[in-house]
């Protein structure tokens, strides 16, 4: 590992804590991340767990780790049989279905594909496997077809939640199960049903419950004992806590170092979720918002804590975006010329100046610090990193100056140096794109022109409108074309003798609303209305 950074430390739920981030190997991270059910399109909730995790992936790859990523598919369950017998598919081509959906998301929103994506229904013998060993090492019974988890003979039960057998009355988070040795006793395999999927096996057809998938393909490209299983917080129990428990039952040495949750999104407060209503998918929310504003709204909280779903907040993330790429390509347009025939290396020219120096030694300093402080995304997004934006426009005033050559060239150069440093960080937080920073800005524009309801020709007419009416010192109506753009987030500046347009934030605060959940596909709706209150973190 690099000496300059600080030690990485993580907050463990088993213990917790934070704790300083030692691998079982040296050198190599094993990780696992509990992925979707894959039977509709994913919510704002599955994003952020993806990509509170891509950003660990790719900071544990920046650090110099080798990274063993593995994220599964649940495409066998109870919930991916019912939505296949409604709409009349097979169910496994249901949940592929799906998972190219999820995919298709994922890529969308800059996350990097994990080293591997196991989906249940190819693992049936390793899960098959597994239950035989619990069965044998006296773990686990079976009924009638079913086989069931005992967990009283577990003696750590509830060591990660702290949830206790005694806590566990029959028909609370339970189903009532006349055949179960102990109300809390989960299912392992679960007997077929008529018009389900089956797999044969030693207990007769049926399929998997649902928490000894990630126990057993975990094992299978993990081994027994990893580094870092994560997932959402909601997953701490029963899943994780069964996965714990089952883990052991068949292998004894099995460990994992540390279990990390991210925290819900909410909407109003209230968790989001499908079986609540009150979701939105990704694809609705990027349909329009560009999917970095997305991105950067899901790692604008710190990823343990609760995020609370506001069209205020994506606004904002939108501007900061639309900002970070108008520098960039600023930069980019201001140092061109300079560049035409390769940078020149003179030796009696300091090749950054000390200002510059400073302000990469700060970025890095804070990025390096907080990142290793189980990963602080907020303060990266609104520190250093502004302020290194900052100087670069800065700067860019400069440059259009007249100066001695030994200045400019050094100017250039310190340009040149904080740009990629800027662009490093951008990298580890997913906020660059495979596109030119002039097509994102575009994306961007046109992102807003859909929000406000309106094409580019009628912005580019009431700019016409207003530069007669400012002409006939017709100030008035000047002054109202320009009010109502940026009440729908168009901003009007006068540039020399042009006006030109940019997104900014609505002056008319918008927030969005969940149709009614009873309908296939949830749209939101928009309306004026104050800012949504500010939720406390817990």
């Amino acid at each position: 590992m690099a000496e300059e950074h600080p030690d990485f430390r993580i907050y463990n739920s088993l213990t917790q804590q934070k704790e300083i981030f030692k691998t079982k190997v040296p050198g190599k991270v094993s990780m696992y991340v509990c992925g979707v059910t894959a039977y509709d399109f994913s919510h704002l909730g599955h994003a952020r767990a993806a990509v509170s995790f891509d950003i660990l992936f790719r900071y544990l790859k920046h650090l110099g780790y080798e990274v063993t990523y593995v994220r599964n598919f649940t495409d066998v369950d109870d919930k991916i049989i019912k939505r296949a017998n409604e709409t009349g598919e097979d169910p496994l081509m249901l949940s592929n279905r799906f998972c190219d959906e999820y995919n298709a998301d994922m890529a969308d929103l800059q996350c990097e594909k994990p080293s591997k994506e196991p989906r249940v229904s190819e693992h049936l013998g390793e899960i098959k496997d597994m239950i035989t060993k619990i069965i044998n090492n006296d773990y686990a019974y079976e009924v009638d077809g079913d086989v069931f988890y005992a967990v009283d003979k577990c003696p750590n039960y509830g060591m990660l939640s702290g949830q206790r057998l005694e806590h566990n009355r029959a028909g609370e988070r339970v189903a009532v199960d006349s055949r179960k040795r102990h109300p809390a006793d989960f299912a392992l395999w679960k007997a077929a049903k008529p018009g389900e999927p089956s797999w044969d096996s030693p207990w007769g057809p049926g399929r998997p419950g649902w928490h000894i998938e990630c126990s057993a393909m975990s094992a299978c490209y993990l081994t027994h004992k990893f580094d870092i299983h994560g997932g959402g917080i909601d997953l701490i129990f029963p899943h994780h806590e069964n996965e714990i428990a089952q883990s052991w039952a068949a292998d004894h040495e099995s460990h994992v170092s540390y279990w990390m949750h991210n925290g819900h999104v909410t909407n109003n407060n209230e968790k989001m979720s499908k079986s609540l209503g009150n979701f939105f998918t990704i694809r609705q929310i990027t349909e329009r918002y560009h999917s970095l504003a997305l991105r950067h709204f899901l790692i604008s909280a710190h990823y343990r804590s609760p995020l609370n779903y506001s069209i205020g907040q994506l606004e904002s993330s939108s501007d900061a975006i639309y900002y970070i790429f108008q520098t960039l390509q600023d930069c980019k347009d201001a140092l061109s010329p300079f560049l035409q025939g390769g940078t020149e290396k003179n030796e009696n020219v300091p090749q950054i100046n000390e200002a510059a120096k400073e302000c990469i030694k700060k970025l890095n300093v804070e990025f390096q610090t907080k990142m290793s402080d189980d990963l602080q995304t907020p303060v990266i997004l609104t520190g250093a990193l502004q302020e290194a934006l900052k100087f670069l426009n800065s700067s860019l005033k400069m440059l259009k100056k007249k100066m001695q050559k030994r200045a400019q060239v050094q100017l250039v150069q310190s340009l040149l140096e904080i740009e990629k440093e800027v662009g490093k960080v951008l990298d580890v937080l997913g906020l660059l794109s495979s596109k030119s920073y002039a097509e994102v800005l575009q994306q961007l524009k046109d992102k807003a022109l859909k929000r406000a309801g309106l094409a580019e020709d009628e912005v580019l007419h009431l700019i016409e409108e207003r530069t007669q009416a400012r002409i006939n010192k017709d100030f008035p109506k000047s002054d109202k074309i320009r009010t109502d753009l940026t009440a729908k987030g168009i901003a009007l500046m006068d540039v020399g003798n042009e006006t030109i347009w940019r997104p900014c934030i609505p002056s008319e605060t918008l927030v969005a609303e969940v149709v009614q959940k009873d309908q296939k596909a949830p749209t939101v709706e928009e309306k004026q209305s104050t800012p949504p209150v500010n939720q406390k973190v817990q």
